[in-house]
């Protein structure tokens, strides 16, 4: 076996990752799509049904398995009405280089099943067709701790250099993380002085090449009722005497967002976009091109907001956008009688651009929602109780640039890594970046085109996901000899 201050072989990782994705992380995969582990805003009986501690267990049991990784120590942390976490650490070879401890982070809790999955798929079934692998949680994103044990188990195979890693593996992730400050301050005497951030819980532009995520959107939100009777009226009784309460919401919500082209018109929705990722957006528009647009599921002859795959990037990553997710009042077609309805209820959802102040946002939002309402309705705008701010990557140093070039280039036939911005919220980064303010960040993931987390079809672009493995190996053992 090579010196442990080995340099990594390429071929060598690449041959191992592949192995063991065959053997064993696919299985893994398939067998965290069955468990139904919805995270706790989308169910409230999660402690009683057990499958969020189910999830984790299951991650925990594969851990323990592992007798190629000398050190490795997996520990799930439980406490009343706390979700369940799956941690681990691994000692770092002897080194001349760093002695930092790298920290990996992902999450086992899911989105709902939801509806609309293609006939012969489903949510916690998984489905191989050969390159993608079907179900919820799969990308979104149960592959993240395997693929992360399999890039250091890669390393020791043929004894080279590795850091120390920590893994920290949440099941609240999609509520907001709203018990990861307390589990990191019960872990943080073993977690160390971290010098390296991953997180595998982001996308990817395409996958022919090696992307770096370099922001990521805040979010707030909240549910806006409008009420205007105590019950139902005969809507030819009513209609032209009694404001319509669809009426009225889409005047407020018109205070917020221009209808004819959806940009936000209130000054905290929106930030500077830093000329550095004006200038990687330029750069993913050119690789990417028709790419950015063609990864939806497009309806006829839909089209979207703009033929400019700059434009887009830069409306995805650095501007706000609102969406309304779900209504009540709202009877469906089949049953919809002749009734001017009472009151509309609906749930907004609003993504922030990286460094927008997501409470101020909410604060405002709340603001221009409810005040002066039209004819004097009822209107009020109640926030959710979770906020998420952005995040913005700070500068690489050199030795991570090289590092990431070096990997895309060995595992993705030559292809350089490229830099993209992502519309998604991670409520963990801007934590670890205010708790870690020296380390370096590398957010990546297999969230590509197709990969459509938390709707129906959810997939895992495998050959992209072993290459993705391969990659973290790679910078692993740069890390550890920079």
């Amino acid at each position: 076996m090579p010196e442990p201050t080995a340099v990594a072989h390429p071929d060598l990782v690449r041959d191992f990752c592949d192995g063991r994705w065959d053997a064993e992380l696919l299985p893994l995969i398939e067998e965290h799509i069955r468990i139904p582990a919805v995270s706790p805003a989308y169910d409230a009986d999660w402690e009683a049904r057990g499958v969020l501690d189910r999830a984790a267990e299951s991650a925990a049991a594969w851990l323990r398995t592992v007798d190629d990784l000398p050190g490795l120590r997996v520990e799930v942390l439980r406490a009343p009405g706390r979700t369940p976490l799956v941690f681990f650490e691994v000692p770092g070879t002897e080194t001349h280089g760093t002695d930092e401890t790298v920290l990996f982070y992902g999450h086992l809790d899911k989105q709902p099943e939801g509806d609309g999955w293609t006939e012969g798929r489903s949510a916690w079934e998984p489905v191989f067709d050969g390159t993608r692998l079907y179900g919820r949680g799969g990308a979104d994103d149960g592959y993240a701790l395997p693929a992360a044990v399999t890039a250091l188990r890669a390393l020791a195979a043929q004894g080279a250099a590795r850091p120390r890693c920590v893994g920290v593996f949440e099941t609240g992730e999609e509520s907001g993380s709203p018990d990861l400050d307390h589990w990191f301050a019960a872990l943080a005497p073993r977690v160390g002085a971290v010098g390296l951030v991953i997180c595998l819980d982001s996308g990817a532009g395409n996958y022919e090449r090696l992307w770096l995520v370099t922001s990521l959107r805040g979010a707030c939100g909240g549910t806006l009722d409008v009420r205007v009777l105590d019950e139902g009226a005969h809507s030819g009784d009513a209609g032209g005497v009694v404001p319509s309460t669809f009426r009225v919401l889409r005047q407020l919500l018109d205070r917020v967002e221009d209808s004819a082209t959806g940009a936000l018109r209130l000054e905290a929705l929106r930030c500077e976009v830093p000329e550095e990722r004006r200038a990687q957006v330029r750069e993913a528009a050119r690789l990417l091109g028709e790419q950015v647009a063609r990864r939806f599921a497009w309806h006829a002859d839909a089209s979207p907001v703009t033929a400019d795959p700059e434009e887009l990037l830069l409306n995805r990553a650095w501007r706000p956008a609102l969406e309304v997710t779900g209504a009540d009042g709202l009877p469906p077609v089949a049953s919809a009688g002749n009734v001017l309805r009472p009151f509309t209820r609906v749930k907004l959802s609003l993504r922030l651009p990286p460094l927008a102040d997501s409470a101020a946002a909410v604060a405002e939002l709340a603001r221009v929602l409810e005040t002066d309402p039209p004819h004097g309705v009822s209107v009020r705008f109640t926030p959710d109780r979770v906020l998420a701010d952005g995040w913005h990557a700070p500068a690489s140093r050199p030795w991570l640039g090289a590092a990431l070039s070096a990997a895309s280039r060995a595992c993705f036939d030559g292809a350089d890594v490229a830099h993209i911005g992502q519309g998604g919220t991670i409520p963990l980064m801007g934590k670890l970046a205010r708790q870690f303010p020296g380390a370096q960040f590398l957010a990546c993931g297999v969230l590509g085109p197709g990969a459509n987390a938390h709707g129906p079809n959810e997939s895992l672009h495998v050959p992209y996901a072993r290459r993705l493995t391969a990659c973290l190996a790679l910078t692993l053992n740069a890390h550890a000899l920079a």
